[in-house]
């Protein structure tokens, strides 16, 4: 029911959430016949008022350099995102309404898009299947749990979700990366070219372009991208994947589906059978209490998010949460580490020719560690490699003194051409990291906020030192000017945007909140089909995997609901 009219409404099946997850999820149920329902926290976005990837910096009240008083005010961890700036701060939330907290010893940066569509709308694109290196790690190196499914499960679901969407990228024959359905690959650049070239002779590992959900050529009715390279505010033709332009116009279509933006919900109602009767949700703006029936929820609202509603939805017969019965919902929480910085000058390539516009593609260096024979006494799991080469924007010009006719010429015969890389790890999934409600704060809208507890581990540590060797073996290879060496410290936990775990899929209930088809072991009418179910995080990008479960689950949900068994 939604509270408001004067007409029962029991939708088939509610998703909250309407990002990458949640979109494929809508899309799904729609198209097998059911009646959908989503619920989203935040608002429309508006392409005409909230894209800003042709907008120039002149015309930008602050010049691109953004009100740094009201990014502190406002959104004092969000703008921690380098995409979080006057072009697209829009697209994060305000810190202020959506609080949360952390030891002072363990920081966590929990970055968040509440609007339709989520962080779709600037993610990075980056679009990369997990092998069995991932769902069966911990076959091979004894640490864990293993997913409940293997790499073959999921395939028939990435060629479903890459073929969709388009991704464009090279096949490399790697079975730590498998390939998949793409549209051809983006070039690299003249840089990107040169380190592939030192790389792959030097060290014998693969360099290949980034594989990004840009499309390359047009693609179900998109155009191809124009390479304005500012995927971050927006994209006005749709040439990359956000589930607005491409997942939600499908479920659309089939004349099944109803949006609700600006509903922010609290939990989910749990009927006196145990089962799911829907959610209760609050009306962003007007601050009202509403419900929204249906016979099956799926919970996409983001990890941290669906876990917080179920940690929320208590009853008597779930005081600890739904979900919760065995006391690991909440645990084994997962992002990405990185070691950063890493770059310098590639002097054989300054010139006084222009190189063609970039794109928003670079390298992509697989994971080589504790892959084959290749084992690391000192740490498991592994790591991979991204970066570019690319000409600055006359942006030595502030280095160059002079003024008329004779500086614009220095200025336009030494163009130097830079260089950055960085390394991505493997974070381990370890009860210790967790997030549970918080006794004492609430949001804006009333509900208890997420106290978050995260940090590295000793895997991290070491895995960190191996990744910072290489990286400085690859710089010394190029033969660097300037070269800047590898940070020596660990990015924050929650500053790659990846996390992951804390509803994790398993067969046995007491080590996992829901099974291999993302449905809760507590309640069978409730599914989780977003990154909270991970059971380890690999070193790659999850969102890919994330849309390749989301599909599979909704395939699942669509057949039960038809046998009768939701």
């Amino acid at each position: 029911m939604l509270s408001g009219t004067n007409r029962l409404i029991i939708y088939d099946a509610v998703v909250v959430g309407s990002g990458a997850s949640g979109g494929w999820v809508a899309k799904e149920l729609t198209e097998a016949g059911m009646r959908v329902l989503m619920v989203e926290a935040g608002p429309p976005r508006i392409p005409t008022r909230d894209f800003t990837e042709h907008v120039w910096p002149y015309q930008l009240k602050f010049r691109g350099f953004d009100d740094q008083r009201a990014r502190l005010t406002e959104q004092p961890i969000q703008r921690l995102c380098y995409a979080c700036d006057e072009y697209s701060h829009q697209f994060f939330v305000n810190d202020h309404e959506n609080p949360y907290t952390f030891p002072t010893d363990k920081p966590f940066l929990w970055i968040r898009g509440r609007q339709v569509g989520g962080k779709t709308f600037c993610w990075a694109r980056e679009s990369y299947r997990y092998s069995d290196y991932e769902f069966k790690a911990a076959s091979r190196d004894g640490y864990g749990e293993d997913w409940p499914f293997s790499y073959q499960d999921l395939e028939p679901y990435y060629d479903k979700v890459e073929s969709f969407i388009g991704v464009s990228g090279s096949r490399e024959g790697l079975a730590q990366m498998p390939d998949g359905m793409f549209l051809p690959p983006m070039h690299l650049s003249c840089g990107s070219l040169l380190a592939k070239q030192v790389v792959e002779s030097k060290f014998g590992w693969r360099v290949m372009p980034d594989r990004v959900a840009n499309l390359t050529v047009p693609h179900k009715g998109r155009p191809a991208c124009h390479y304005c390279d500012e995927c971050q505010r927006g994209c006005f033709t749709a040439s990359y994947f956000n589930s607005p332009a491409v997942t939600l116009p499908a479920a659309v279509q089939t004349g099944r589906f109803t949006l609700v933006s600006d509903a922010v919900v609290s939990h989910v109602m749990v009927d006196n059978d145990g089962l799911a009767g829907g959610v209760h949700y609050i009306d962003r703006v007007t601050r009202e209490h509403r419900e929204a029936r249906a016979k099956i929820v799926v919970l996409a609202a983001s990890t941290l998010e669906s876990t917080r509603i179920l940690l929320n939805s208590t009853t008597r017969r779930y005081p600890n949460g739904l979900g919760n019965s065995t006391g690991v919902l909440g645990h084994y929480l997962m992002d990405h580490f990185t070691i950063e910085g890493a770059g310098g000058i590639m002097p054989s390539l300054k010139s006084s020719v222009r190189e063609p516009v970039g794109t928003p593609c670079g390298f992509l260096i697989p994971k080589y560690a504790n892959v084959g024979s290749n084992r690391n006494k000192n740490f498991i799991r592994g790591y991979r490699f991204d970066g570019d080469g690319s000409q600055e924007l006359y942006g030595q010009a502030f280095s160059i003194p002079g003024y008329g006719k004779s500086f614009r010429e220095k200025v336009r015969r030494n163009i130097p051409y830079g260089f950055g890389m960085e390394a991505q790890g493997e974070m381990l999934p370890r009860y210790e990291n967790y997030v549970t409600l918080d006794k004492e704060k609430k949001d804006a809208w009333g509900i208890p906020v997420l106290h978050i507890h995260a940090s590295h581990g000793e895997n991290e540590y070491a895995m960190a030192k191996a990744m910072r060797e290489d990286l400085r073996a690859i710089l010394d290879a190029l033969k660097l000017e300037d070269m800047r060496p590898p940070g020596e410290k660990l990015s924050v936990v929650g500053k790659n945007i990846h996390e992951c775990g804390t509803a994790r899929m398993g067969n046995d209930p007491r080590t996992s909140v829901l099974n291999s088809f993302n449905r809760l072991h507590d309640a069978k009418n409730v599914f989780v089909a977003d990154g909270a179910c991970f059971v380890t995080n690999s070193c790659y990008e999850p969102t890919l995997t994330i849309m390749a479960i989301a599909a599979r689950a909704a395939d699942y949900i669509a057949e039960e609901y038809r046998k009768g068994n939701l």
